[in-house]
């Protein structure tokens, strides 16, 4: 699975008919209808009033929408939101700007620009690989305070903070993949002692 690190512009021309493609990142549901909305306002100053869309988010790129905004139906968000799962990218929306110029494409037409618009703004797209994550809290003895750091740092680990209190409380996020590693390792240089608690 595969994020986006920068998205981009796009602009093609149709019989006259202008399509600007923009492709930005999102975290949410609703996130993507959020920025939606601003986007819309902002280009309705400017006389767009097709502002067709595609969104995909969530850790497995399950949740999706899109929408024709006007235009017929299934000819502008449907194949915009096909080109972007052959992204393999999840939290991401497309927009695509038409500025009408006069000359009607016809449903096949409108198919062909919106798919075209779409897939040359995702040609731009710089990705990365998803990395799952998890935000956890490690609570300890102070004797154990700096052997715990020196074992998230060996894992590449960030401290998102640190309490101390009776105890000495650690916020951290690491890759998923190593956090049961460094469960382990916190509780076995502590004796059991080190409470490990991942995050909500």
């Amino acid at each position: 699975m595969l994020i986006l690190k920068e998205g981009g512009r796009t602009e093609i021309v149709i019989k006259r008919s202008r399509f600007i493609a923009d492709l930005m990142s999102v975290d949410t549901q609703e996130g993507a209808r959020e920025l939606l909305r601003s986007l819309k306002e902002q280009w309705a100053l400017l006389g767009i009033n097709h502002l067709v869309h595609a969104f995909i988010v969530g850790p497995g790129a399950n949740i999706m929408g899109c929408s024709d905004d006007g235009e017929p139906s299934g000819t502008a968000g449907r194949p915009v939101l096909e080109v972007l799962k052959g992204t393999g990218m999840t939290n991401v929306m497309l927009t695509v700007a038409r500025y009408f110029g006069g000359i009607k494409l016809g449903t096949g037409g409108l198919v062909k620009a919106y798919t075209e618009s779409a897939q040359s703004v995702v040609a731009l797209a710089k990705t990365a690989e998803l990395v799952p994550m998890v935000s956890f809290s490690i609570s300890c003895q102070y004797p154990y305070y700096e052997r715990i750091k020196l074992i998230l740092a060996a894992q590449d680990a960030t401290i998102d903070g640190e309490d101390f209190g009776t105890e000495v409380t650690i916020k951290a996020t690491s890759k998923k993949a190593v956090f049961d590693e460094i469960a382990l390792q916190c509780r076995d240089i502590s004796r059991g002692q080190a409470r490990v608690v991942v995050s909500d």
